[in-house]
Parts: structure tokens; C-alpha cells; sequence
């Protein structure tokens, strides 16, 4: 199983409210000022919050990722922890149903053990180091 690892980049230490900046901060290596500031910038572009799957999501695409939905494998359950597994190389960004994890070479960063929780799509970073 993928490895759950304790990650939080927020300056403050909130553990809420923010996981999106944290799993992006995470997934391209910024630090969670740059990337709020980032994301913010992309929202007021569209009029949109930058928390927003569309506004995070064109963020992502302009740092070379691409989108994907999860592939389940046949089965009825499906986690973050199993995606690791299978997934054990690579630079990742997971939504789930109403929270957004990061990816990276098999482990999951976060701020608790999201390990079980479903991921329904994600994004790969393409341009590989």
C-alpha cells in the first residue's frame, strides 16, 4: 500500500480550508505562499475562486500536467492508498469527492491519513523530471 506521509506547507499550520495549495505547493515543489498567490492570480483571470476545479485544474495543465480519471481496476472500492500501489512512480494530483491529495512516487502527502478516502480523477505530471 502506499505510504501516508505528513505533509502540511500552510505557514500558519491550518489544517483546513487549504488542501488544495498544499497537495499543488507539494506536487510542483513551491512553497504555499507562491502557490496561493498562483492560484489566485489564475481565479481573478477567469472570476473564479481559486480553489475551483476548473481554476487549479488550468494551473495544472500550464505546469505540464494532464488529467485523468481513476481507473478502478474491476473493483467496488477503490482508495488513494490503492492508487499509490499502483502507481508506485510519479508526480500526482488527486481529487476526491471534496478533497485534494498529493502524489509523489508512491506516497500520499497530507495533513491526516486520506489513504482510504476515493480518488474520482487526477492529474499526472507529463513533463518528468
Amino acid at each position: 500500500m502506499g505510504k501516508y506521509v505528513n505533509y502540511n506547507a500552510n505557514p500558519a499550520k491550518n489544517r483546513t480550508g487549504d488542501c488544495t495549495v498544499r497537495a499543488i505547493s507539494k506536487a510542483l515543489g513551491m512553497d504555499w505562499n507562491s502557490t496561493y498567490i498562483s492560484l489566485c492570480l489564475f481565479g481573478f483571470m477567469s472570476c473564479e475562486m481559486p480553489t475551483a476545479n476548473s481554476v487549479w485544474g488550468e494551473f495544472l495543465r500550464s505546469k505540464g500536467f494532464r488529467r485523468y480519471v481513476v481507473d478502478d481496476h474491476g473493483r467496488d472500492v477503490y482508495t488513494v492508498a490503492d492508487f499509490c500501489e499502483d502507481n508506485p512512480k510519479g508526480i500526482y494530483v488527486l481529487a476526491l469527492s471534496s478533497h485534494v491529495v498529493a502524489v509523489c512516487d508512491g506516497h500520499y502527502f497530507d495533513t491526516w491519513d486520506s489513504g482510504q478516502e476515493i480518488p474520482i480523477y487526477y492529474w499526472k505530471r507529463e513533463d518528468e523530471r
